[in-house]
């Protein structure tokens, strides 16, 4: 299997993180920003060590919740990385 050129890094802003968390409480995101900060940047760097560029998607709270309305999944881990691999493969950031 060919390795990608690129991936997705699901990103949210200090101002969104909030509101993720409270519309996705079985998320599985850290309770505080700064941890989830601290894990998303390590993974990032140890992706782009690989050689593979990483590409991060802003996931906004209300875009994404739209998002999983209009596919009837609930917003958790598995539609978050569907939003990000569908964003990322359309051109998105």
């Amino acid at each position: 299997m060919e390795r990608p050129r690129s991936i997705g890094l699901a990103w949210y802003e200090p101002g969104d993180y909030p509101r993720i968390r409270e519309a996705a409480p079985e998320s599985g995101l850290p309770e505080s920003y700064a941890a989830w900060q601290m894990s998303a940047l390590q993974i990032e760097r140890e992706v782009a060590r690989s050689g593979v560029a990483v590409v991060r998607i802003r996931i906004e709270p209300e875009a994404f919740l739209a998002w999983c309305r209009a596919r009837g999944t609930a917003p958790d881990a598995k539609a978050r990385a569907a939003f990000v691999r569908e964003t990322h493969e359309a051109g998105g950031s």
